[in-house]
């Protein structure tokens, strides 16, 4: 059972109905909740004095926070995670806002980028808070590709698409890796890149890999058979050849080349392991992402929350997101379905261009 099940099984009717009522006070005012405005709206009659207790006992449990002396309750981080969980009635789409949406996002856009600034637009309008949106990552085959290195834990790839697409992704790069080898990397798969998306392009070098580790042990299989060679702890997928007497090689020229066969097909398999990190890194970075009405650093901030749902394209996989970014004092049962019917909204559109 979660932290906050153990939380909520510890509450009776009336510490539940109590907390209710203070969030939702809370987050129609803004203002804390006192016990004497609660005894006018509890379902059964009891006195300031019993509530305020019931009060005390939200705040040990850390559902409630008093932000001065003897003033009223409002909700702690924890007790509106809670109550967005269990307490929270979620209200149908209004007809006016269905209407708002489908107005801003049923017009022709040029252009997906276009599509989803109006969304933002759209988001921010409807809900008088801040629009997020995550765009979905383009998969048109790649014209040129570029790594940047910004710091020790942070990497930039940009990648220029067939149709004239750019987009940039962040990833973290591997601890030690240089820069010179990012540049290595993006000279390798500028070569043979052409009319291949970033998929395909890794799914040939996990391909060459294993090529690459059939023909190190095919040839290395004769040295460990003569007593030359052996493999370290036995581990040939990312082990080390050890060769021994490597004198006694220069009296035998097809060891001495099936060695230098094998460490230049060693050398290769490591720059393809490399390059396919670097591959695998940029498929999983983080897409552009636009912000209206609000900058990133919001999301540092105490006392702010984002309500955000996925959309899906025509495959039914998940390609971007779409959320609405405000103060902890969100009205979530209006927020939440906007939000909700915006997503599904946009990958209907996106799924119709497909």
């Amino acid at each position: 059972m979660t932290e906050q099940g153990k939380i909520l099984d510890k509450l009776n009717d009336r510490s539940r109905e109590v907390f209710r009522r203070v969030v939702e006070g809370y987050l129609d005012t803004g203002a804390p909740v006192g016990s004497r405005t609660l005894t006018r709206t509890m379902t059964e009659q009891v006195s300031a004095a019993t509530v305020r207790n019931v009060m005390q006992d939200l705040e040990y449990l850390g559902l409630l926070d008093s932000p001065h002396i003897s003033a009223g309750r409002i909700p702690t981080q924890l007790g509106l995670r809670m109550f967005v969980d269990g307490f929270l009635e979620v209200g149908d789409l209004s007809e006016n806002d269905k209407q708002a949406l489908d107005d801003t996002l049923g017009a022709n856009a040029p252009d997906v980028s276009t599509l989803l600034d109006r969304v933002g637009s759209a988001l921010s309008t409807a809900t008088h808070g801040a629009s997020l949106v995550l765009t979905p990552k383009h998969e048109a085959p790649i014209q040129h590709i570029e790594f940047v290195s910004l710091s020790q834990t942070q990497a930039l790839v940009v990648l220029v698409f067939s149709d004239g697409h750019v987009e940039n992704r962040l990833f973290t790069p591997s601890p030690g890796t240089t820069p010179s080898a990012m540049r290595e990397a993006a000279n390798f798969l500028n070569a043979r890149i052409e009319g291949q998306t970033v998929t395909s392009i890794r799914q040939q070098m996990v391909a060459e890999m294993e090529t690459r580790r059939r023909e190190i042990d095919e040839l290395a299989s004769g040295l460990i058979d003569s007593g030359m060679a052996v493999w370290d702890e036995g581990d040939e997928q990312n082990g080390r050849l050890i060769v021994r007497g490597r004198s006694n090689l220069l009296s035998d020229t097809q060891e001495a080349d099936d060695l230098e066969r094998i460490r230049q097909l060693f050398d290769d398999l490591e720059r393809k392991r490399d390059i396919a990190e670097f591959l695998e890194l940029t498929e999983g970075g983080d897409g552009v992402r636009i912000f209206i009405g609000s900058e990133n650093k919001l999301f540092s901030l105490s006392g702010s929350s984002v309500v955000v749902s996925p959309y899906m394209n025509a495959d039914r996989k998940i390609v971007g997101a779409v959320g609405v970014i405000g103060p902890t004092r969100l009205n979530y049962g209006r927020i939440v379905p906007i939000v909700d019917y915006t997503a599904q909204l946009v990958g209907k559109l996106i799924s119709d261009r497909a």
